[in-house]
């Protein structure tokens, strides 16, 4: 089967950056390219088709999991759907234990660098940053019913969803939250949601099991029109301008983790349903 799907893994050696603190946040943050960025532009067919798991071929699964792999290491351009070729491919993923296990992995891996983290400060400024939509909250009630990706995100759609307050916890994130917690560590949530869904989003984490948060930091209206990168980075500099050393940040994108005062660590969260820039 031939697939319409192009793309080229990119090798790029980053380099030391020293900015200028005149410089404005957002030349800053989409100039310097703190990490490989994307540079390739996926083209995508015209046939919505799902194929089922039993349907997919080698030839397709090879292609699907070169492609997973490639929006995992920042190696693809920004893309707006899944292509339809890996539509079944990805439900398979998301639904199967491969997802739940490669979360898993995430979470471990966070807990076991925290516990190992040499000292920590006696002032309480260690803090973690966490996303929440697909790093504490799962979507895939939501997304289940919109082509796990294959369908072109719908903002008002999605709203609606956040609105009922029914996105159920991620276990492995729930599970390293809980161990920062223990060990001292403050959380900060740091979300692309909107301010006006504040309440739902305090009541939908709490319904999960997260508890005892230091701050849950969402889109001001200031904030919006700018890139998640941006704007995540703007937050981070408050933080540190603040006192607060950022040990470590989880998210499902990597513009969840790159740009200005990024983390000691940072965890990547697997995410093959969408792409936010």
């Amino acid at each position: 089967m031939n697939l319409l799907l192009h793309f080229h893994l990119l090798l790029i050696t980053s380099s030391a950056l020293f900015l200028s603190p005149s410089l404005a946040l957002e030349n800053l943050v989409e100039s310097h390219h703190v990490l490989p960025r994307p540079l390739n532009i996926l083209e995508y067919p015209e046939n919505h088709g799902i194929l089922q798991p039993n349907e997919l071929d080698q030839e397709v699964r090879l292609r699907c999991d070169a492609w997973r792999f490639a929006v995992e290491a920042n190696n693809l351009g920004p893309w707006k759907t899944v292509p339809s070729e890996c539509a079944g491919y990805v439900r398979e993923y998301v639904s199967g234990r491969g997802y739940r296990v490669d979360l898993e992995v995430v979470g471990e891996q966070g807990l076991k660098y925290a516990k190992e983290l040499a000292s920590l400060g006696a002032d309480g400024k260690d803090v973690w940053v966490f996303d929440v939509d697909e790093t504490l909250l799962s979507n895939l009630p939501y997304y289940a019913d919109h082509g796990y990706g294959l369908e072109v995100f719908n903002g008002q759609v999605f709203d609606k969803w956040v609105e009922k307050a029914k996105a159920p916890a991620i276990e492995s994130s729930l599970k390293l939250y809980e161990g920062l917690l223990g060990l001292g560590i403050k959380v900060f949530l740091l979300t692309g949601r909107s301010e006006r869904h504040r309440n739902v989003t305090e009541e939908n984490l709490r319904n999960a099991g997260y508890r005892n948060w230091d701050r849950l930091i969402l889109r001001n209206l200031e904030d919006h029109g700018t890139t998640a990168t941006v704007y995540k980075s703007k937050k981070r500099i408050e933080m540190v301008e603040e006192g607060y050393r950022i040990v470590g940040n989880s998210g499902d994108q990597w513009s969840d983790l790159l740009g200005v005062s990024m983390s000691n660590r940072s965890f990547k969260l697997p995410n093959p349903m969408y792409h936010i820039s």
